[in-house]
């Protein structure tokens, strides 16, 4: 299965609330419509923040995957 390689990946691993969800925000904002965000985070308020943070703002969360301790979340700026 290959992925899509996306425009822009942060690390927000070893953050914690609400540290990710700032990154994710303040990413995003930078971003150009269409393109795709690479949110790589361990902390397990991440899991249902950073969805809810990308439903509130409109994009497009087009997958969630996890890794032992660590998720990864690709958000599509709409």
């Amino acid at each position: 299965m290959s992925k899509a390689l996306p425009d822009k990946s942060i690390d927000c691993v070893g953050l914690y609330c609400p540290e990710p969800i700032f990154k994710t925000r303040q990413t995003l904002d930078t971003m150009e419509e269409g393109q795709v965000l690479e949110v790589l985070a361990d902390d397990p308020g991440s899991e249902e923040d950073i969805p809810r943070l990308v439903k509130r703002l409109g994009h497009e969360l087009l997958e969630v995957s996890k890794e032992g301790q660590e998720i990864r979340f690709i958000i599509k700026k709409t």
